[in-house]
Parts: C-alpha cells; sequence; structure tokens
C-alpha cells in the first residue's frame, strides 16, 4: 500500500438540471492506494462537523459519488474516483469520513468534458452515473 496526503476533496453531485460541486474543507486526509486486486483506494476525509448532515445523507442514500481529489501538493490536477461512503464517524467535534472507490484513469479536463456531454445529452440524477461509467470504464 502506498499513503498520500490528501490536499482537497470535491463532491460532484448530479441532480435533475446539472451537476453540483461540492467543495468540502480540509482538516486533514490522507488517500491510500491499496494496491489490491481491484484497484481500490481508501479516501479518509477529516472535516469540520458542518458537514454532517450531507455527508451521512449521501451514507445512507449508498450510492456511487464522483469525488475530486488533490493529492500531495494544491497545485497537482485533481485526480477523479468513483467512490462509496463507507462510514462517517464522529471524532470530538468534527467528522471522519471514509471512501472507497476505483481512480478513473484520465485527465480531469477529459471526465468533465464527459461529464458535461452527458448532461447535454439527458443523464441527469440516478442515470448520470451508470451512463458516465459506461463510457468512462
Amino acid at each position: 500500500m502506498k499513503t498520500f496526503k490528501l490536499k482537497s476533496l470535491q463532491i460532484l453531485e448530479p441532480n435533475e438540471e446539472d451537476i453540483i460541486r461540492h467543495s468540502v474543507d480540509l482538516l486533514d486526509g490522507l488517500i491510500i492506494n491499496r494496491e489490491d486486486d481491484q484497484l481500490r483506494w481508501t479516501i479518509e476525509a477529516y472535516v469540520n462537523r458542518k458537514y454532517s448532515a450531507f455527508l451521512r445523507r449521501l451514507f445512507d442514500e449508498k450510492n456511487e459519488i464522483i469525488i475530486r481529489a488533490k493529492i500531495t501538493t494544491e497545485s497537482n490536477e485533481p485526480a477523479i474516483f468513483i467512490t462509496t461512503i463507507t462510514g462517517v464517524n464522529d471524532i470530538g467535534d468534527n467528522l471522519n469520513v471514509l471512501f472507497l472507490g476505483r481512480l478513473v484513469d484520465h485527465k480531469t479536463s477529459k471526465v468533465e468534458t464527459l461529464l458535461s456531454t452527458l448532461v447535454e445529452e439527458g443523464y441527469l440524477g440516478k442515470s448520470l452515473l451508470p451512463a458516465f461509467k459506461q463510457r468512462i470504464m
């Protein structure tokens, strides 16, 4: 396994008209390449409790979530992951949220162009992620 510093986190949430980008301010975070046979990554974010309702809703929905994460330094291009939230835990006055997912091995600009194209084609809400996965993987 290889562990890296998580520098920024953004959750991309499709709604009925567009994709909402939720920037999550990190107090701290790690990203771990598990190097397993399924090529999974664990993303751990330590965040303010103000994100509790949002993150717990995503956790309860059990849907896959697209996230953008900057790894090691702010100047790096964000990596795109398709994840699920495996846990949201109270730690003192803050939260720890755990994501498990796979890295989408493409340039961010290509991923964003594909997402925009899918939205223009009418894929919204729950139909967006399956269409995205079909075309990207």
